[in-house]
């Protein structure tokens, strides 16, 4: 439920921001007419994200066994390269402040209709299409419905941006993104070295060792995991947020220390984000 919270309110509070710099850009420059293209534009890639979960969903519980594991090893290899474009694309870039703010500036879009009613859509179709993506992994990686964390986060997250926008709370912004873009990077860390066991438990890739160590408690009498255990509570979250695993494989756990090894050395190249997210 955690990691599906974080992500949600990640993915959904970038969504909420857009909106915001659009819409206080309009009411500037006496565009309010345009908002209604903006809503309409909202709502249909919102539709199109609903469209894309229920696909995603019905095309995850299509396979079983073998398919079913080359299907999740593949998600999450694909879950974890798009968590990575994002978090050094939030690094490198000002991905929700200045520079749309020069986009909508700049003229191309505003001055037709067509063209900001692209911009919205394409920009909160693509958080969408992530959001159900990461959070198809997640439900992966704790084996459960995390349907309710992501609307705990969903919810946070159009507050959050309400208040940030109407002036009834300061929060800094980029501190929040470099906070949850640490925990989403051992989160895309944990999605290698699960994807690794996928593929190795479907045989695509050889076992070299099974279990470089072996830490998880005794299952209880009753069947039940200890709290310890990596599907226990407290294991199942850590498991969950930073990809822990009481028994892993060797090629898990290198798959795992290189992916923050490259993430860590990439990140330093890049400067940090800038993000404002004050009324136009």
């Amino acid at each position: 439920m955690i990691p599906s919270l974080i992500i949600a309110l990640r993915e959904t509070l970038e969504a909420a921001l857009i909106i915001g710099i659009i819409i206080g850009y309009l009411n500037k420059t006496g565009q309010q007419k345009y908002k209604k293209i903006v809503a309409l534009a909202v709502i249909l890639a919102v539709i199109a994200s609903v469209i894309g979960a229920f696909l995603f969903n019905t095309l995850a519980g299509g396979f079983e066994g073998r398919a079913e594991q080359i299907f999740e090893g593949i998600t999450m290899a694909i879950g974890a390269i798009m968590l990575t474009t994002m978090i050094l694309w939030m690094i490198g870039h000002k991905k929700t402040g200045q520079g749309l703010k020069d986009h909508l500036a700049s003229g191309a879009v505003n001055q037709r209709a067509v063209g900001l009613f692209f911009l919205v859509f394409i920009s909160i179709l693509r958080e969408g299409i992530e959001l159900v993506l990461f959070l198809g992994v997640a439900s992966f990686v704790s084996g459960g419905n995390n349907l309710l964390g992501a609307l705990a986060g969903i919810i946070l997250a159009v507050i959050f941006g309400y208040t940030i926008f109407a002036g009834l709370m300061q929060i800094d912004i980029k501190k929040f993104f470099n906070i949850t873009s640490i925990l989403l990077v051992l989160f895309a860390a944990g999605l290698v070295a699960h994807g690794i066991h996928e593929f190795e438990e479907a045989g695509i890739i050889p076992i070299v060792i099974e279990h470089i160590w072996d830490i998880n408690p005794a299952v209880n009498a009753d069947g039940s995991y200890p709290a310890l255990h990596e599907d226990g509570w407290l294991g199942g979250i850590m498991k969950g947020l930073f990809g822990y695993n009481g028994n892993p494989s060797l090629l898990e756990l290198i798959g795992y220390v290189l992916y923050l090894l490259i993430i860590t050395l990439v990140g330093k190249k890049n400067n940090p984000v800038s993000i404002n997210p004050t009324p136009l």
